[in-house]
């Protein structure tokens, strides 16, 4: 036992697993049918570790409570529809798009553009969201993020109202639809009856988001986001620049929800306003809470897990259990209370989550600065 903790500790441990683990993930596509249910939830997953380590960045890192996460997933999708479909009908752009869509009316720009400018757009609204909060702590800073992400679903549900032009901001509840997949200039693009290259495609975005969190994380800017979240009085004593490292975290993390919207709006091919509840910001907060806040592996772990018990498990295992015992209602109805519960057990049994950082793991251990204090009662 001594010697297999002593392994835990070792750093080439943590890195052996990571490296199977990424590993196992690319030969998965080739365990399983190309375009079944399992590769369907594999590749949503992935979309959702991008969007999960976004918000673990300003939760996590820099401990800012942000519940209107939902809005940069909005702006990404909408983007995509924007920039890759028939939208704007009136106006023909055609840049480095497939062969497909280059015969298409309205905007049809090639997807990785179409996702630097999500990325910009979401970061300018990451600092928006973040200038009223620069004064305010905990809750309060919940309720600010809450409103702006309760406000561009208004906008999206209201957008075939609001005119830039002659054109409209977004097409309501009717939504936008066919939007262009993701594809290789010149080729044929990606297929639903084939999910593989939309596999790798979500899995290039979460290795390139796991290398940013790792190495922003133990970088100046890592180091004064934990920093804030420990304690921000004694950060700003110490010479931390609030206002610039706050608006940083907002906006890295924002940028990274626009990467994942971007790519979810190509990939289930229709942007409607319905998709951006406050729910789903509960959703993908309840990841970091299950993986572990502040965790790079655990928020990976959290928002995988998650994904199957919400696409798999409830829907296809358990959902007919409630018919089974005579009651008359389905398990699907009560998602996000089954989410709820788990996080209640989760803060009863494991409240520093599944996977947690080591900083995280040592405040919520027992006894921890117990002896501390008792050596200065002795003292």
């Amino acid at each position: 036992m001594a010697a297999f903790s002593d392994l835990r500790r070792s750093p080439w441990f943590s890195r052996g697993l990571a490296i199977a683990a990424i590993a196992f993930a690319i030969i998965f596509p080739f365990l399983t049918s190309e375009a079944g249910a399992t590769m369907n939830t594999a590749t949503l997953a992935l979309a959702y570790v991008v969007m999960a380590l976004g918000l673990n960045i300003v939760v996590g890192f820099a401990g800012l409570l942000d519940l209107g996460y939902v809005a940069f997933y909005a702006i990404g999708s909408y983007c995509v529809g924007w920039f890759m479909s028939d939208f704007y009908s009136n106006t023909t752009i055609h840049l480095l798009t497939s062969k497909f869509a280059h015969t298409l009316p309205g905007i049809h720009i090639f997807w990785i553009f179409t996702v630097l400018i999500a990325m910009v757009l979401c970061a300018i609204a990451g600092i928006i969201i973040g200038l009223p909060t620069l004064r305010l702590r905990g809750d309060y800073i919940a309720i600010v993020t809450l409103a702006f992400g309760e406000i561009v679903r208004v906008f999206a549900l209201n957008g075939d109202s609001i005119k830039i032009g002659a054109y409209q901001l977004t097409n309501g509840r009717q939504g936008i639809t066919a939007v262009d997949a993701i594809s290789i200039p010149g080729q044929l693009p990606f297929s639903q009856l084939n999910l593989r290259p939309w596999y790798w495609v979500a899995l290039g975005m979460v290795l390139f988001v796991l290398f940013i969190n790792l190495r922003v994380r133990d970088s100046r800017v890592g180091r004064a986001w934990i920093a804030i979240r420990e304690d921000e009085v004694a950060a700003a004593s110490m010479g931390v620049p609030l206002v610039k490292t706050k608006l940083m975290a907002y906006a890295l993390g924002a940028a990274l929800g626009g990467m994942a919207g971007a790519f979810l709006g190509s990939y289930l091919t229709n942007i409607t306003s319905d998709s951006f509840q406050f729910s789903f910001s509960i959703y993908v907060l309840a990841m970091i809470i299950l993986g572990g806040l502040g965790s790079i592996w655990g928020v990976v772990l959290g928002a995988v897990a998650l994904t199957y018990i919400n696409y798999n498990l409830i829907p296809d295992v358990l959902n007919p259990v409630p018919s089974d015992l005579g009651l008359n209602f389905q398990l699907s109805d009560l998602s996000f209370g089954i989410f709820g519960f788990l996080l209640v057990i989760m803060m009863v049994l494991r409240p520093e989550g599944l996977l947690p950082e080591r900083r995280r793991k040592l405040e919520l251990a027992d006894h921890v600065g117990v002896e501390d204090q008792m050596i200065q009662v002795q003292a």
